[in-house]
């Protein structure tokens, strides 16, 4: 039994032929066209048979859609959507487009949820276009992902290691020996968008724990400090320490002054690969850090977090986990392949985050849930036996 009480290991195929034996004649029928043919006209299995042809088309089509996605995002369609219903015409116009090429984008964006077709020819908002308008996060990594794109435009190339590395370099941390030597030009592009999307993140985490219990916070890993900022505005007596690469804390303590932060907020620059992080805080986050880096310098982190806080004191990781329910896919198959393009880096299960926890020192290991657990999942551990940081009610 792990020690987030997950259900046990399922013995080995070989105990269990009856299994293997129904699941290989359910394979047999599924990858026979006279069965398919038999599914798709008899009643019963109609509906069943339409929505496994439907998922099968979403998976070929599914880069289409993501590219009429960034077309919209490129030409700012939901902010202009925003100000109201509009026509195929003043639409075109506005996005600068041939009549034709806008109603074939909007007839796209129509059937993605994205728009909706209003009264008098006009076009409206959809229901998953609507949380884009202004949402500068979202849109930043919606444009980021042309990076990703690329060097999985052959993706058997990408898993022999021979992609064009467009998403690497990006990244520049992640293909360094000492990624302490990052210059401020390498770091800034990332450190922007991770301050972009840092909002779809930072409310579920501080919604989901109390801060008021601890008076001092260490942010490993905090980029620009948009994360400590946001923790600032909700516990106003506590004190903030960041730690990241050279370069990057220096951005961070350029955001402090520019918030007035500077009286209680301090970044450190180094390596936590070599240097020791700064001691003395009560509370350490990681936030979207452990999935970029391979087991070893996971533990190498996990031990240096341990040994820099107080005795009892708490850690809060959140990141996206692999195997969440409901988004089953954004573990593996999207973080899978987003950091093997990346080049470092794994998505991992909260069950293996608890244990990684547990052989690094810390103990009483623990789920928090979050309002969406799509954007980052919560595990708190302790170092000691002290009193645990409490859930919000």
């Amino acid at each position: 039994m792990s020690l987030l009480s997950r259900a046990e290991t399922p013995p080995p195929a070989s105990s269990r032929p009856w299994r293997d034996r129904w699941l290989a004649w359910r394979d047999r029928c599924l990858a026979s066209p006279a069965f398919q043919r038999h599914a798709a006209r008899f009643r019963p299995t109609r509906a069943i048979a339409r929505k496994r042809a439907s998922q099968v088309f979403d998976l070929v089509a599914g880069f289409v859609y993501s590219q009429v996605l960034l077309a919209c995002v490129r030409l700012d369609l939901f902010d202009v959507l925003a100000e109201g219903p509009q026509t195929l015409d003043a639409l075109a116009a506005r996005l600068g487009l041939e009549g034709v090429a806008a109603e074939r984008l909007l007839a796209a964006a129509v059937a993605l949820r994205l728009v909706e077709r209003r009264s008098g020819g006009r076009y409206g908002l959809g229901v998953l276009g609507a949380p884009l308008v202004g949402n500068a996060g979202l849109a930043a990594m919606i444009e980021h992902h042309s990076l990703l794109y690329a060097d999985l435009a052959d993706p058997v190339a990408l898993l022999r290691g021979n992609a064009p590395g467009r998403l690497a370099a990006y990244w520049p941390y992640a293909g360094l020996p000492d990624p302490a030597q990052a210059g401020g030009d390498d770091v800034v592009p990332y450190s922007a968008l991770m301050a972009a999307s840092q909002p779809l993140v930072a409310d579920a985490i501080l919604d989901a724990i109390d801060l008021g219990a601890h008076h001092c916070l260490l942010d490993v890993g905090g980029g620009d400090g948009s994360f400590l900022v946001a923790a600032a505005a909700r516990a106003p007596e506590l004190e903030l320490r960041l730690f990241d690469l050279p370069a990057v804390a220096e951005l961070a303590t350029r955001r402090f002054i520019a918030a007035g932060l500077q009286a209680r907020a301090r970044a450190t620059g180094g390596s936590f690969l070599v240097d020791r992080l700064p001691e003395g805080a009560d509370l350490a986050t990681l936030v979207r850090v452990l999935h970029d880096h391979d087991d070893a310098r996971v533990m190498t982190l996990l031990r240096a977090v341990r040994e820099a806080l107080r005795p009892g004191g708490t850690l809060v990781v959140a990141e996206p986990m692999a195997e969440t329910p409901g988004a089953e896919a954004m573990g593996d198959a999207y973080f899978g392949f987003y950091l093997l393009a990346m080049g470092r880096g794994r998505p991992r299960t909260s069950e293996r985050l608890a244990e990684m926890l547990a052989a690094a020192g810390f103990v009483a290991i623990r789920a928090l849930a979050t309002a969406q657990p799509l954007q980052a999942r919560l595990l708190v551990a302790r170092t000691s036996s002290a009193k645990t940081l409490k859930p919000k009610p």
